[in-house]
Formats: structure tokens, C-alpha cells, sequence
């Protein structure tokens, strides 16, 4: 197949070329306000992706879509000659929803904070279901334990000499 290297050179050339006829040329009133996000041509360099972006409603994405798939031909016709290739690449276009998951995301983060907040102020007004020491100590080992280090004389260093 081609090399990568190339595949990506002819596909950034691409993404620029279209930008650019869309800017220029396609006189189209459907068109709405539209940014070239990226594109992708196969390693053949037969077909590629265009993707986009549109600020508006439905109806403005709708007629976008429209007005795109109308000049198809032209951006065709006019990209092949641009990159010199045997054969003109089709070209495909892809509403691009990259602004519809970005929103999605912050809403998911916004939720996980909040979560995450209610999770701190349970905690902090939690106590342990038991008490302090859950282990059983008889009365008698204790009163043995503060017996027994009463009567230990202290250490020093000097005991050994």
C-alpha cells in the first residue's frame, strides 16, 4: 500500500483544500457556519473522510449536510487536480459530533463531582458501628499489665558496665 507518511501529508492537504473550497467557492445558501475538523484518506488514497463541524439547530446541520452532498462533485473534481493523483479520491462527509461529546463529558464530570462531594460529607459525619477498641480485653490482664510495668525497674545505658 502507500506509505504512511504520505497518507497523512495528502490527507492533511485535503482537510486544507476543502476548507478552502467550501470558504470560496460553494455559493450554496444551505451552507451554514461550518469548520473543517479533520480528514481521512484510506492508504490507497481512493476514498476519503471529511469531517465537520456546524453551529446551529437541526435545520441548519440538515441543510449543511445537504449543501455539502450537492457540491460533492466539484470538491471532487477540484481536490484530484490539487494532489496531482492518478485518481481523484471520492469524498465522504461526516457530521463531526466532537462539541455533543465534550458536553456529554463535562456533564459526566460535573455528576462525579457531586457524587464525590456527597461521598466527603458522608463521611465525615460517619462513626464506627462500634466501639473505639472492637477487641475483648479481660480486666484482669489489664490490672496484670499496669502491675507488671510498675514493678520492671527502668534501664539505663550504664547497667551493662
Amino acid at each position: 500500500m502507500g506509505d504512511p507518511a504520505k497518507v497523512r501529508r495528502q490527507a492533511e492537504r485535503v482537510k486544507e483544500l476543502v476548507a478552502s473550497l467550501v470558504r470560496t467557492q460553494i455559493k450554496d445558501p444551505r451552507l451554514g457556519m461550518i469548520t473543517i475538523t479533520d480528514a481521512r484518506i484510506t492508504a490507497d488514497l481512493r476514498e476519503a473522510t471529511v469531517f465537520y463541524t456546524v453551529l446551529g439547530d437541526e435545520a441548519e446541520q440538515a441543510g449543511t449536510a445537504a449543501a455539502l452532498e450537492s457540491a460533492k462533485g466539484l470538491l471532487r473534481s477540484t481536490v484530484g487536480k490539487a494532489l496531482g493523483l492518478r485518481h481523484s479520491p471520492s469524498l465522504a462527509f461526516v457530521q463531526d459530533n466532537v462539541l455533543d461529546q465534550a458536553k456529554h463529558i463535562d456533564d459526566l464530570l460535573t455528576a462525579a463531582r457531586h457524587a464525590d462531594a456527597e461521598v466527603q460529607r458522608r463521611a465525615a459525619q460517619a462513626a464506627y458501628a462500634g466501639d473505639p477498641n472492637p477487641y475483648r480485653v479481660d480486666e484482669d490482664d489489664e490490672e496484670a499489665d499496669a502491675a507488671d510495668a510498675e514493678a520492671a525497674p527502668a534501664r539505663t545505658g550504664d547497667e551493662g558496665r
